[in-house]
This record gives C-alpha cells, structure tokens and sequence, in this order.
C-alpha cells in the first residue's frame, strides 16, 4: 500500500476497539486486531479485521493513561469486567481499547527515512492513539484482512 492507502485504512476504523496488539508469532511484523462494530440500524455487519504492519523495525508502546488513573487502576479487581466494573479506576477487563483519537501516518519520519534508505524499499511511520494506549510503529507496508470473530493470532500451548 502506498501511504494515501495506508491513512485510508487508518480512517476506516476511527474509533473502533482494539481487541489486541502485538507481534505475530515469527517476530516480524506487528499486527492489531480490531471489532470494527457498525451501528445496527445502518444494515452493516460487524467486521473482525486484522491490521498486519509488516516488516516492522520498530514497535513503541506507551500509555496513555495519567500517573493519576494509574494509581486508581491498580487494584487487581480492575482485570475482571465484573468485578470491576463499579470501581473508581481503568477496567481493563473490558478487554478492548477505543481507537480514538485514532491512527495516522507521520510525515518526515526520520526513522522510516532512514530504513528506507538502508533496505531500498519504503518505510512509514503509524502513530496510533486510543484510551489506553499509545503506539507508534515503523513499517514497511500494511496488510489488511478479515478474520473469524475470535481469532486469537497463537495460542500458548498450557503446560
């Protein structure tokens, strides 16, 4: 995708939940899982989408929480949805993070300047912003696909 594609694909889940975010399994590129749920009156399905930032030289991962919700949010109780729920702090249990304010391109990067330099083919940078965290990733290309409500990108075998 070049990068008019690329900020499109940002735009089409403004403000949708993240459900998960990492690097896949072979440690090279970093995906994002997103329910990008449509309103029930507009007809539009609910889509599972799989947002895979390929070849990714650098993952950053900060929080966007204050030291002050930070210190709300430590009880342990806050984990579980239902157990959390009615207390003062962030649930994490809710098991998603809004994508808003969202995710945009960074113009005149430095670091995807550099790599696309060093490898010959182009790099971008993502800045991405939710309510729980913030990303900022430096990549080659972006693949977007559909993917079973659920999906879980590897499982841990148990021991």
């Amino acid at each position: 995708m070049d990068a008019s594609e690329i900020q499109s694909a940002f735009d089409d889940v403004f403000d949708q939940a993240v459900v998960f975010h990492g690097f896949t399994d072979y440690m090279r590129d970093y995906e994002l899982l997103i329910d990008a749920i449509a309103e029930s009156r507009t007809g539009i399905r609910a889509k599972h989408l799989r947002y895979r930032f390929t070849h990714c030289v650098r993952a950053t991962v900060t929080t966007a929480l204050s030291a002050e919700i930070w210190k709300r949010s430590l009880d342990e109780r806050l984990i579980d949805y239902e157990l959390g729920r009615e207390l003062d702090g962030y649930v994490w249990g809710v098991k998603s993070q809004v994508l808003y304010p969202g995710m945009k391109l960074v113009h005149e990067s430095a670091d995807a300047t550099r790599w696309s330099h060093e490898l010959g083919i182009p790099f971008h940078e993502a800045a991405i912003e939710t309510n729980g965290h913030n990303f900022f990733l430096v990549f080659s290309d972006l693949a977007v696909s559909t993917v079973d409500a659920g999906y879980i990108p590897y499982v841990v075998p148990s021991s």
